[in-house]
């Protein structure tokens, strides 16, 4: 057990020191996470049912944010802008050090999902607060404790 903490302490260690050093923008993390959340989870969804085995919540569904309540207008994003302006070569390296340090440290898909979802929660949170599309850029504040 103590090869899986190891495993996504790594994991999390790779990631944290990534994201500051190369100031991701919370779009392209968001983006990365989802990428790989999603084919993930379908995976693992399918051999849960497959074996009969009861995922926890947790790892199945979206972890809840307390959302902030904004009083102006909400702002248009326009996606296509967007997505033009994200770096997609900075986002390959960050879903290459995910899948590479998941590779390495024989991570399964289980504690791989719960550690996205971490990271996923983080960054909804980020999200939420929001208040205008420039705001989508600047760079993933990761908290001390991470």
């Amino acid at each position: 057990m103590s090869d899986a903490v190891d495993g996504l302490v790594t994991l999390q260690e790779r990631m944290v020191n990534l994201i500051k050093q190369l100031n991701m923008p919370i779009i392209e993390v968001s983006m990365v996470i989802q990428n790989m959340l999603s084919p993930m989870l379908d995976s693992l969804t399918n051999h849960a049912a497959e074996t009969g085995m009861i995922l926890p919540d947790k790892v199945v569904n979206q972890w809840p944010i307390d959302m902030p309540t904004h009083d102006d207008k909400q702002s248009s994003l326009d996606i296509n802008k967007i997505l033009s302006v994200v770096d997609e070569d900075r986002m390959d390296i960050l879903e290459t050090l995910v899948r590479v340090t998941m590779v390495e440290t024989e991570m399964n898909l289980l504690d791989g999902v719960s550690a996205l979802r971490m990271w996923e929660h983080l960054v909804r949170e980020k999200l939420a607060n929001i208040k205008s599309p420039g705001q989508l850029f600047s760079p993933l504040e990761v908290p001390e404790e991470w």
